[in-house]
């Protein structure tokens, strides 16, 4: 017999981000290197809708890749999972023209202490925000 036959919603919609992102981190475990934290899971857990990755100016070609941490400290391997991959593509600042936006559909509810982060596979000059919109249990 299921042990929940109803459906659970979020009760306080949750934005966070990670600011600046611009160092590069070729590591594919998390554990060592710049990361940036872009999520924290509520005190009883989180709904994660998704990530939206938006330039910040002019920068290089780039990979984001996307983490899910169990909560404790990212320089155990263990403690951290690749969830996913996005290509960033190079960026000029222009003042006549809107830069586009890159999401990641994440659609998964995330355990209380979990946490997302971001690395970057090459290193730019003026950044990349990343803001995951969620909501709180």
């Amino acid at each position: 017999m299921p042990a929940n036959t109803s459906p659970i919603f979020t009760l306080t919609p949750d934005i966070q981000w990670g600011l600046s992102a611009t160092t590069a981190n070729t590591t594919k475990t998390l554990e060592a290197g710049t990361n940036y934290l872009c999520f924290s899971a509520g005190t009883n857990g989180s709904f994660v809708q998704r990530i939206r990755f938006r330039t910040l100016g002019t920068n290089v070609a780039s990979v984001a890749r996307v983490w899910i941490n169990n909560g404790s400290t990212t320089a155990n391997a263990t403690n951290n999972t690749l969830w996913d991959e996005i290509s960033l593509p190079a960026t000029t600042v222009t003042e006549v023209a809107a830069q586009s936006n890159y999401e990641l559909p994440l659609n998964f509810a995330l355990p209380p202490n979990y946490a997302i982060y971001i690395t970057l596979g090459t290193a730019v000059a003026a950044g990349w925000d990343a803001i995951v919109v969620g909501g709180d249990y």
